[in-house]
Order: C-alpha cells, then sequence, then structure tokens
C-alpha cells in the first residue's frame, strides 16, 4: 500500500466568490498511512455541491474552513481496501467527508453512511439516497410536516435535492409547486418530478403574481434552497401558520460585506410562520431511517432522480462553478477510475 500514489485537489488561492478551476490544484501524494481505528478508501465517485462555496469562504459559516494547500472537503462514496478497524473489513461501501481525492484515511467516526443496501448503483448514495435525499426527507417531514392537501412551494425545484423535495410532498398528498431556472428545468419539473406547477424565474417579469396566481389560498410549506430575490417574492404570499425550511443560499453572491434586502419579520409575525435553518449532518443519527424509506421509493418507482457525472479527477476544478452556473441536468458527480474496476 505505501507505494501507491494519492491523487487529490488541494485548495491553491483562496475564492472571493464561485470557485474557479485557477482556485485549485491537482496533484498526487504518497497513500496516506493508516493508524489504529481506521479504514482506507478507495473513491469511486465524489460529490459536487452548494455548501463546497461556503466552506471556502472567509465568512464564517457551519463547517470548519478549508485552508490553502487542504484537500478540497467534498462528499465520496467508496469502499474500504483496507483497514485497521475491527468494525471494517475490505470490500465494506461507505460514504462520507472524505475529499477530493482518490485514496482517504478515515477514522470509523466520519463515515456517514454503511451501505447495507447494493441493488441500487453506488453513486445514488450521494445523491438520491445520499445527503441530498436526506436533506430533503428530513427538512421536509421534520421541519415542516407537511399536511395532505397543503401547498407546498420548493425553490431549485429541478435540483438534487429540490427535486427530492418536491416528489416527497407529492407522496405525502400535497399540492407542490417548483421554482427553477429556465424553461427546460421548469418542464423537467412537471415530467419527470410530478409538480403541479413550476415557475421559470428567469423568463418570469413579475414572480409575486406568477406565485400568487398559482397559491391562491397561501404556500403553507416553503422549502427554500435560495434565499435572495426569490424568497422575496416567496414570503409575502405565506399562509397562516406557514412553516419555512432555510436549506441553502444559492442565490447570493457574495456574504461579505453582508447583503441588504427586504425584511422577513413582518411576514412572519402577521403569517404566525416559523422559518428553521438546518444542514443535513443534524439528522446524522437517522440517516438509516432516511435511506431506508427513500430506497423503497426509488424501487417502487415513486421516486425519480436524475445525474450528471464527469468522468476523471481533473474535471473536478471546474465543477463548482458549473454548478452555480445552472448548466448542470441533475445530481453533479465525478467519476473516478475505481467505480470502473
Amino acid at each position: 500500500m505505501s507505494n501507491m500514489t494519492n491523487r487529490r485537489v488541494t485548495l491553491k488561492a483562496r475564492p472571493t466568490g464561485v470557485p474557479q478551476a485557477e482556485h485549485f490544484d491537482l496533484n498526487a501524494a504518497p497513500s496516506p498511512e493508516l493508524a489504529e481505528g481506521e479504514i482506507l478508501v478507495s473513491n469511486s465517485y465524489l460529490s459536487v455541491d452548494p455548501a463546497m462555496r461556503g466552506w471556502l469562504s472567509d465568512t464564517k459559516g457551519y463547517g470548519t474552513r478549508i485552508e490553502v494547500g487542504d484537500v478540497m472537503r467534498a462528499f465520496a462514496v467508496g469502499k474500504v481496501i483496507r483497514s485497521r478497524n475491527s468494525n471494517y473489513a475490505p470490500g465494506d461501501c461507505v460514504m462520507g467527508l472524505f475529499g477530493w481525492q482518490e485514496l482517504a484515511a478515515v477514522r470509523a467516526d466520519e463515515v456517514l453512511l454503511r451501505i447495507r443496501e447494493h441493488n441500487f448503483p453506488l453513486s445514488l448514495h450521494l445523491g438520491v439516497l445520499g445527503i441530498n435525499g436526506i436533506a430533503a426527507y428530513f427538512g421536509l417531514r421534520e421541519i415542516c410536516a407537511p399536511k395532505a392537501g397543503e401547498t407546498v412551494l420548493v425553490s431549485t425545484a429541478a435540483g438534487s435535492v429540490g427535486s427530492c423535495v418536491g416528489q416527497i410532498a407529492k407522496i405525502l398528498g400535497c399540492n407542490v409547486i417548483g421554482i427553477a431556472g429556465g424553461p427546460e428545468k421548469r418542464q423537467q419539473c412537471i415530467d419527470e418530478f410530478g409538480y403541479d406547477a413550476a415557475i421559470d424565474y428567469k423568463n418570469e417579469s413579475d414572480l409575486d403574481t406568477a406565485i400568487r396566481q398559482l397559491c391562491p389560498n397561501g404556500i403553507d410549506v416553503y422549502f427554500d434552497n435560495t434565499s435572495g430575490a426569490i424568497s422575496d417574492a416567496v414570503l409575502p404570499n405565506l399562509a397562516i401558520g406557514a412553516r419555512v425550511a432555510v436549506c441553502g443560499t444559492a442565490s447570493i453572491a457574495s456574504w461579505n460585506p453582508w447583503p441588504v434586502g427586504p425584511r422577513c419579520e413582518r411576514h412572519l409575525l402577521i403569517k404566525r410562520a416559523m422559518m428553521r435553518g438546518f444542514i443535513a449532518l443534524d439528522y446524522a443519527d437517522r440517516y438509516d431511517e432516511a435511506v431506508s424509506q427513500l430506497g423503497q421509493w426509488v424501487s417502487e418507482g415513486k421516486l425519480h432522480y436524475r445525474e450528471e457525472i464527469l468522468d476523471g479527477l481533473e474535471q473536478a476544478p471546474t465543477a463548482i462553478a458549473r454548478l452555480y452556473s445552472g448548466k448542470n441536468q441533475g445530481k453533479l458527480l465525478i467519476r473516478l477510475p475505481a467505480a470502473k474496476g
């Protein structure tokens, strides 16, 4: 194992906005040495997520800031190829924050999900059966607790999280409205993900009016993946007793200086609404519960997904910028050689 080389992507310079290729360096290092209790994971797929931009920012977020020279933090899924931990054996499949690299030395407490169901492609455990599906499952069901017949509105509705939210809300018997960017993604919400209606915010001159027309009795649940102008248009249309789950703030270009916009407090007060932020890691001790239910829905054909897979670690430096451009068509992943072996 000591003769193996670990190809990886490290932070070269700190970005001030959306990370670009020049902010990363693709290099090689010796295979990590294992300490007692660790496992060596050969990554098969790497995830590309909006949260990665926040992890690179100077502005304080919910994760430790990635420093120049560090391996880019990322969710990854792969197989154990060496173990110094009695609970894991070579061949076990695991998911966690293993980074943009081919090999990762991992402590047992860094494994977020031990993959027990092998009837699905491994890549799904970074999307609909991974952190995205888990965020959708708990954010909708635990924070918003929608009831059958209620109106649920989802921003970034065709995205890897939003598409799961919309479909779960339909399974629960809700009226589901999506907001997405571009006519293709708007149609995808309806044709692939079963939304009752969808709005293309990029080609809508009056978003507030469009929302009001589709939600004449107000919005009972708003699953917010964007913040910004979209949320500014949604919040005045909340129904009495509405619940808002804040999962992401993808539309905000920078938090330094702090952006100033319309205030939400009055809407929350007069509608007696609740707004709560969360991250999927808040529910780490219940991941198996979510994955079991999500997997059942996938097997039953009730939960659909779409993936866009880039081949090779060389694709990683440009991947975050691609995600924020909106060009991706589905959950954005990077496939490594181990996935083909």
